[in-house]
């Protein structure tokens, strides 16, 4: 893989990620933080919905066999879930959850890249 494709793979997975997470993170606020059928609370629910709509687009789009974008998918979504937690919620990762998160990038590199 050129150093351009694998750079445009890594740009889909980031938004896909971003896109995946967020809408996650909104579909939480909307569950824990509204009370009864507001318009608000639909509101969160439908964007929320549309930005996992839009991740699922856009992971499909990445110029990757679909067995690679998953390896390097999850390493991406663990770095960025991190990052949205921290934005949304303001918490930060203990260190059992960045001693995992370590492997997850080890293992979805090893997928995505070991060429046997």
């Amino acid at each position: 893989m050129s150093l351009q494709a694998a750079l445009q793979a890594v740009a889909f997975l980031i938004v896909a990620t971003v896109l995946e997470v967020s809408g996650d993170a909104i579909v939480r606020i909307a569950l824990h933080n509204h009370a009864g059928l507001t318009a608000a609370r639909i509101g969160l629910f439908v964007l929320g919905a549309a930005l996992v709509f839009g991740y699922s687009t856009f992971l499909n789009l990445a110029p990757l066999e679909f067995g690679e974008v998953v390896g390097l998918y999850i390493a991406t979504l663990f770095i960025v879930w991190q990052i949205v937690t921290f934005v949304f919620f303001r918490t930060l990762p203990t260190m059992p959850i960045l001693a995992g998160g370590a492997l997850i990038v080890a293992g979805g590199a090893i997928v995505s890249f070991w060429r046997p």
